[in-house]
C-alpha cells in the first residue's frame, strides 16, 4: 500500500509539473534591433559624430586607437570608463584609475567594442539592447536601453 501511494504522489507530481510547463506562455524577448539602430542613428546625426558599425551592429568610435597592447575577447583589461543613455543621463562612472575584469565576464558589446582599442586608446562604444541587456532590466537601466559609454583602455594585464 505504501509503494502505491508514493507511486501516485510521484505520478501526479509529474503530471501537475508537467501540465504547469505547458499551461505558461512562454513570451520571447522583445527585438529592439530596429528601435536601437535608429536610436543610435539619430544620436550620431544628432552630435555630428561618425561612428562604424560591426556586423553585430555595435557602434564605434575610435579617438585614439592607442599603441600598446591590443586585448582579445578573452584577455583580462584594465577600462576607465562613463555609461550614459543617449538623452546624455549618467547610469555609472568609473573612477579615473578604471576597473580590472575579464572581458568575457562583461556584456557582448564590451567584449568585442573593447577588442577595437590598444593600451591607451579610448573612443565612444554605443551599445544597442541585444548587446547589452536586451530585454531584460537592470537597476537604473531599463529594458531595450541602448548604452552609450566613453572608454579608455589603461591596460591589457
Amino acid at each position: 500500500m505504501k509503494k502505491l501511494l508514493v507511486a501516485v504522489f510521484t505520478l501526479t507530481l509529474f503530471i501537475s509539473c508537467n501540465s504547469t510547463e505547458k499551461d505558461t506562455p512562454v513570451t520571447p524577448p522583445k527585438d529592439y534591433s530596429a528601435e536601437n539602430d535608429k536610436e543610435i542613428t539619430d544620436y550620431l546625426t544628432k552630435n555630428n559624430l561618425i561612428a562604424t558599425k560591426s556586423t553585430t551592429g555595435l557602434y564605434y568610435i575610435i579617438n585614439e586607437p592607442g599603441t600598446g597592447a591590443q586585448p582579445t575577447a578573452t584577455s583580462k583589461v584594465t577600462v576607465a570608463y562613463k555609461g550614459y543613455f543617449s538623452n546624455g543621463s549618467l547610469f555609472d562612472k568609473s573612477t579615473d584609475s578604471g576597473l580590472t575584469f575579464p572581458l568575457n565576464e562583461v556584456i557582448k558589446g564590451w567584449t568585442e567594442g573593447i577588442t577595437y582599442f590598444k593600451e591607451g586608446g579610448s573612443g565612444v562604444l554605443l551599445i544597442p539592447a541585444h548587446l547589452g541587456y536586451g530585454s531584460s532590466p537592470r537597476p537604473g537601466i531599463p529594458a531595450g536601453s541602448v548604452l552609450l559609454f566613453d572608454v579608455k583602455l589603461i591596460k591589457v594585464n
